[in-house]
């Protein structure tokens, strides 16, 4: 791992999109108004191509971590989802602190990338089979008021590079086009 995955404190967004160049990943920085939810991010379609996501911060009952990445409009039922990943019972989100402690991010900023910050391999990633289409994929880059577009394989090398090789998973993804 490189030096700039070993120093204690989280990544800027400048950091990562340097690391992300000297592992020779190919992407495409956005920069763009600060966006807190996938319907907010409807806004940006005509700028930036490619698949875009939701990315949920989860603990199970045992206090076991999970980053979940998955298309924006996968249906994701936190009843439910802990039998898909393996969890110990029902899921439910991680507070602001835990996030900022664990992956150095802040609630609305929640990426794939952030398990950059987990030098410790205490969270699981998650990633939705679903985003495997040969379309880049989108993800903030540790930040809301940008977006690196990055193709799968890249974000594949990426996530292990980092430590987090993904537990990848099909969610589903509703029929008539709706959110869940």
């Amino acid at each position: 791992m490189s030096d700039t995955l070993t120093t204690a404190a989280p990544l800027t967004p400048d950091e990562l999109c340097a690391y992300l160049a000297g592992q020779g990943l190919a992407f495409e920085r956005i920069d763009h108004d600060a966006v807190f939810t996938v319907a907010e991010s409807h806004g940006l379609r005509g700028s930036l191509p490619g698949l875009h996501t939701k990315n949920l911060f989860l603990k199970d009952k045992k206090g076991r971590l999970f980053l979940v990445s998955a298309r924006e409009n996968a249906r994701i039922d936190l009843k439910r989802l802990h039998e898909t990943i393996g969890a110990s019972g029902r899921l439910s989100f991680c507070s602001a602190e835990t996030l900022m402690e664990k992956l150095g991010v802040t609630p609305g900023s929640v990426t794939a990338f952030a398990v950059v910050n987990d030098r410790a391999g205490a969270v699981t990633m998650v990633l939705d089979r679903n985003l495997a289409t040969g379309e880049p994929v989108n993800f903030h880059p540790l930040i809301n008021t940008a977006t690196l577009r990055i193709g799968y394989e890249d974000m594949l090398a990426f996530l292990r590079g980092a430590g987090h090789d993904p537990l990848i998973v099909a969610l589903p993804i509703p029929d008539d086009g709706q959110s869940g």
